[in-house]
């Protein structure tokens, strides 16, 4: 339930992570709180400080990119086996969320597109099969979510992307693996060239 919740960024970077707090939160004992403490501490989502107790871990740009990077090429090889695996039910899947992504950008719906930008990477991450891949992700991720939402407000963020998701929906409906691969680095190669300015906005969640 901690995880779930720095990954959705209900707890901000830096914030104190109390355990008296957040057993009466969850609703479990504090041993327990510490224990899943110490592992979101390996995980790499929170940081324990000597004599001051457990928070939120800070991610820097440069961190950012680099997790982005490493993303670039797991996705990728996530894409490349989506399109080899892909059933009909999941390419009429992965084109509904398309259409709905259109849809979301024409109205100006940011946090809609923002929801299915998640749903698409998901969805492209079941079908590879790739379970590695997934407990790879699932904690780059979650490492990373001030940047992935700081990057989806960006102002004219999701006609960029918009696109570039439609080229790997594509892609993967023509079961095209070296498309989709492709498609997929460079949609996360454009991620890493917006993050820097991104980051000199200030904004925060």
């Amino acid at each position: 339930m901690i995880r779930e919740a720095i990954t959705r960024g209900e707890f901000a970077p830096n914030q104190r992570l109390v355990e008296a707090e957040l057993s009466e939160q969850v609703g479990a004992s504090r041993a327990a709180v510490r224990n899943a403490l110490v592992q979101l501490t390996t995980e790499g989502l929170v940081e324990r400080i000597q004599n001051r107790g457990a928070r939120v871990r800070a991610v820097s740009l440069q961190e950012a990119i680099e997790i982005t990077e490493v993303r670039m090429v797991v996705e990728g090889l996530c894409a490349a086996r989506a399109a080899e695996r892909a059933t009909e039910e999941d390419k009429d899947d992965l084109r509904d969320i398309g259409e709905q992504m259109r849809t979301a950008v024409s109205g100006g719906d940011v946090w809609g597109y923002s929801e299915l930008n998640k749903r698409l990477h998901a969805l492209v991450l079941r079908v590879s099969g790739q379970q590695t891949a997934h407990e790879v992700l699932s904690r780059l991720r979650g490492q990373n979510v001030r940047h992935q939402f700081r990057l989806a407000m960006h102002p004219g963020r999701p006609s960029v992307s918009l696109p570039q998701h439609l080229a790997i929906i594509e892609a993967i409906c023509d079961a095209d693996p070296a498309a989709a691969e492709q498609a997929m680095r460079e949609h996360l190669h454009s991620v890493i060239d917006a993050l820097p300015e991104v980051d000199k906005t200030g904004s925060t969640i």
